[in-house]
């Protein structure tokens, strides 16, 4: 997963296909238009009652995002599986930590032909509904159209169908699945709190639904009284009488949360956040750290203030990528260790609970950090394409998912990223914390963060010739940097058992087939053909928790 970039699509190569493959395709597909003519000789209606018969099987494939009765039924068989990875077995703590992961993977996996082969199904609400909108707009033929409709729940393809919304066919620049994404996301996104910069108060005034005069008085509290209605208003309670309560509340400890208790409520939490006072004696991961760089500086930062706990740098990749991008990679290495700090690389976050580096490390973690998530360009592509977006946004319900088993109750998350970018959107990281638990308490811009001058990097194979500067990140122009923010999130777990991790649901085969933008464009046949298996293949790996390009 590496630290990102947005709009730009990479420069990464698919895997190449195997000759032998190639001429094994293009007998088979010979062979096929073969039979299909002698069977067509002996049956004229034989190809109107297939294309009835694949019209039929695409309507029943609109599942919203995982929740109709097909998948539920899907979902309830696999429910009694031993969740294992190449035999691995999952303790029975940490199975929920993975079992989206490794769901997501299982579905990679299977074959159009397992769901052509099941039982049909009465069509769901949301299924007929999405059915209607296609056929209004007329673009029954487009399967990632019909793809991006599948993961839409029955209120937001009503909202959508009372607007009158229509991706625009004929537009230049992007084909109407990728425009009608960016509507559906941007749709979601405006019931949400924003991607811009949220203080304390605001982000307790969504999560509560309070009024404007309740925002008036929070923000007349000091430190003291702010905190202590923040930790005990429960939405029973008049706000009011919260508010009377705490004046007459005095702290306990001497802690350093407790400082400054006659300061301004709403600044002086802000500055908490910025300058990075965290729990002393928890240890801190940092994840997807490319270069090392955010960790040392992190390393450095905790050394000042005389914190005992750990520092556990992570890289995606393993070092002998790693030298060949960065050839200070092994000072910064040494460096870490002289701080105490511990190295892994090939660290998949989203699959820390099948990685052995990490037993024994449940609810240790008092503060966590990714900068910039990313789930790799692929060529052709932008990243807010439907056909390798769904990526981007499982890589933060999943990384949520997985950091439960592992973070302490009050412990803190922050995600970096760029509040327009169209990989891991904003609200990917925001409404996955919040599925997960993970109180959303701010929203920082990067700039003011005592952490953010370290050197920034792309996190690929191009890191290789444009080398990082951590002055200003002047090294680092994909994005504009006041528009960079950082998600701030405590874990308040309620004891109670969630429901399985929902995922996007990733293209099928036949989707990747029916693809006609990007690398696709143009391409006919066996190329095509080879071209769907290889994405599909890379898809199954990245799951897998191996880094491709």
């Amino acid at each position: 997963m590496a630290e990102g970039f947005e709009e730009a699509a990479a420069d990464l190569e698919l895997p190449e296909v195997d000759p032998e493959e190639a001429d094994a395709l293009l007998a088979a597909e010979l062979a096929a238009s073969a039979e299909d003519g002698a069977e067509a000789e002996e049956d004229p209606d034989a190809q109107e009652a297939a294309e009835a018969a694949e019209a039929d099987e695409a309507a029943d494939e609109i599942l919203p995002d995982g929740d109709a009765d097909g998948d539920a039924e899907a979902d309830e068989e696999e429910g009694d599986e031993v969740l294992d990875e190449d035999g691995v077995e999952v303790q029975e703590h940490l199975k929920d930590a993975v079992e989206g992961s490794l769901r997501l993977k299982r579905l990679l996996s299977r074959d159009d032909g397992e769901a052509g082969a099941a039982k049909k199904q009465k069509l769901s609400p949301e299924q007929e509904k999405a059915n209607q909108i296609i056929t209004k707009w007329g673009l029954q033929a487009d399967g990632v159209v019909k793809h991006v409709l599948e993961g839409m729940t029955l209120e937001e393809l009503q909202a959508m169908s009372d607007s009158g919304y229509a991706p625009d066919r004929f537009n230049m620049w992007k084909s109407a699945s990728e425009l009608l994404a960016r509507y559906v996301g941007d749709m979601r996104e405006r019931k949400g709190p924003g991607g811009g910069p949220l203080d304390a108060v605001s982000t307790f005034k969504f999560r509560w639904k309070i009024d404007m005069e309740g925002e008036k008085l929070l923000r007349t509290l000091c430190h003291k009284d702010l905190r202590y209605v923040m930790a005990n208003y429960d939405g029973n309670t008049p706000l009011a009488d919260v508010v009377a309560e705490a004046a007459s509340v005095q702290p306990e400890d001497n802690s350093t949360e407790n400082a400054l208790p006659e300061a301004p409520g709403a600044a002086t939490m802000g500055r908490f956040g910025r300058l990075e006072l965290i729990d002393p004696l928890a240890d801190a991961a940092v994840f997807g750290d490319a270069n090392l760089t955010f960790a040392l500086k992190l390393a450095k930062h905790r050394k000042a203030l005389g914190h005992v706990g750990r520092v556990i740098a992570t890289t995606f990749e393993e070092l002998d990528t790693l030298r060949e991008r960065y050839k200070e990679i092994d000072e910064s290495i040494a460096t870490l260790e002289e701080h105490y700090a511990e190295v892994y690389h090939g660290v998949d976050c989203t699959r820390i609970a099948l990685d052995p580096r990490f037993e024994g490390m449940e609810g240790s973690l008092g503060a966590v950090y990714y900068n910039f998530p990313h789930s790799g360009a692929i060529q052709g592509f932008f990243d807010g394409h439907p056909i390798v977006n769904w990526r981007h946004e499982n890589l933060m319900r999943l990384f949520f998912r997985a950091l439960r088993s592992f973070v302490k109750p009050g412990g803190v998350v922050k995600v970096s990223s760029n509040m327009g970018a169209v990989g891991v959107r904003y609200s990917y990281i925001v409404s996955s914390g919040i599925e997960n638990e993970f109180m959303h308490s701010e929203t920082i811009p990067f700039m003011d963060w005592h952490l953010h001058r370290y050197g920034r990097s792309y996190g690929d194979k191009r890191d290789a010739y444009k080398r990082p500067d951590a002055k200003n990140n002047q090294s680092y122009n994909s994005q504009r940097a006041e528009a960079d923010m950082v998600y701030c999130f405590t874990y308040t777990p309620s004891g109670d058992t969630l429901p399985k991790q929902t995922i996007r649901l990733p293209p099928s085969l036949k989707t990747l087939k029916a693809c006609t933008d990007g690398p696709f464009k143009n391409l006919q046949g066996l190329a095509k053909e080879s071209l769907v298996k290889s994405l599909h293949k890379r898809f199954v790996t990245e799951i897998s928790g191996t880094h491709v390009g």
